[in-house]
């Protein structure tokens, strides 16, 4: 029996022992734009890096980018105006740092494609926050310009890199649990609903389907690949984007899948891949699993379970750092190709489900 995996492993990544913080070549010089959450999380974990090493941040006002820069280390920071209050937008002061190697994009999802094309056009390569645009067409042109430059632009779907996911798709392609049927896969939280918030704002690229639907879909697309249609409901808020959405994928050798994803209830977190042989099962939330527990037929049952080091984002910052001290444009783990595929997915959903944002008609590209 032949079974097929749809996500690459990192060339650095060996099962159960993934050395993701030894120095892989000459360091490179990192740049963050934003202060939020994630650019916090995702920073300490670049700290523990032994070849990176923290240039500059940006943020739209001084105290927030001086107070991120003195927690960690950054020997730059740059702020909206800057000191004579004539600079322009920190995020433009800072693609034009020379010292600045590779640019870490953490802002809401609508400034995305302002902020990596500045940073392309400004030749430095580029990890952007997901979703990486609002829109296919915005996505296809971004990667139209890496390509066009030679540089290097990747996706920030950490998910794709973590143990859990990869040591999953090596059991699957071993046969164990039988050829794929069915994937079931949520993700989610309750989050008190403020149109103001990055979340919610619909001219943030607010909703649930661009914040957490591409982990539910990544244990689909991992085990079953590209679906050949696919169908989107949504409750949406008064203000047009989701509060939750399921999508209904449907393979043409008759494997499903259904993943659901929320801002407005508690649930599993949960993924499961059912085969002809067994299933799988994630311990934690499905876009990390700590664990998985493995059921083959009725009654041989184990359980495999993961530690990394950090919150996680290591993994997929080792692979960026590899691939760009290797000279190469794009991750196999995380190609190009997946990224526009998937906001084509996206955009199909967003028209089913009735959600537009204002990038849908911007006629820039």
């Amino acid at each position: 029996m032949t079974i097929s995996r749809f996500v690459g492993t990192p060339d650095w990544y060996t099962t159960f022992n993934p050395e993701t913080l030894a120095a892989t070549g000459t360091a490179l010089r990192w740049g963050v734009v934003a202060t939020g959450g994630i650019a916090n999380t995702v920073t300490a974990d670049l700290a523990l890096l032994e070849d990176a090493v923290l240039q500059a941040v940006s943020s739209r006002g001084e105290k927030s980018a001086a107070a991120f820069a003195a927690k960690f280390g950054f020997a730059t920071h740059y702020y909206d105006g800057g000191p004579d209050g004539t600079s322009g937008p920190g995020y433009l002061q800072l693609v034009a740092d020379p010292d600045v190697d590779v640019v870490y994009v953490a802002t809401p999802h609508a400034q995305h494609y302002d902020i990596v094309k500045a940073a392309l056009e400004a030749g430095k390569h580029v990890l952007c926050e997901k979703s990486l645009t609002i829109t296919a067409a915005e996505t296809r042109s971004l990667i139209a310009l890496a390509s066009a430059k030679k540089l290097f632009l990747m996706e920030a779907v950490w998910a794709r890199f973590v143990p859990g996911f990869q040591r999953a798709l090596e059991i699957i392609e071993s046969g164990e649990i039988g050829q794929v049927k069915w994937v079931r896969a949520d993700l989610g939280f309750n989050a008190p609903l403020d149109d103001s918030a990055r979340i919610w704002a619909p001219v943030d690229g607010g909703g649930a389907l661009l914040d957490i639907s591409v982990y539910p879909l990544l244990w689909a697309w991992g085990t079953l690949g590209k679906p050949d249609a696919v169908v989107a409901t949504a409750e949406l808020t008064a203000s047009g984007v989701d509060a939750q959405n399921t999508l209904t994928l449907s393979y043409d050798h008759g494997a499903q899948a259904q993943l659901i994803s929320y801002l407005s209830s508690h649930g599993p977190r949960v993924a499961t891949v059912s085969g002809t042989e067994g299933y799988l099962e994630t311990i934690g939330s499905v876009n990390n699993p700590q664990g998985l527990r493995i059921s083959v037929g009725w009654d041989n049952e184990r359980t495999e379970m993961f530690e990394h080091p950090g919150s996680g984002y290591t993994y997929q910052l080792r692979e960026v750092t590899r691939c760009i001290q290797g000279g190469l444009l794009e991750s196999a783990t995380m190609p190009l190709a997946d990224s526009l595929a998937i906001m084509e997915l996206f955009d199909e959903a967003r028209r089913q489900m009735g959600v537009h944002y204002w990038n849908d008609t911007r006629t820039d590209l």
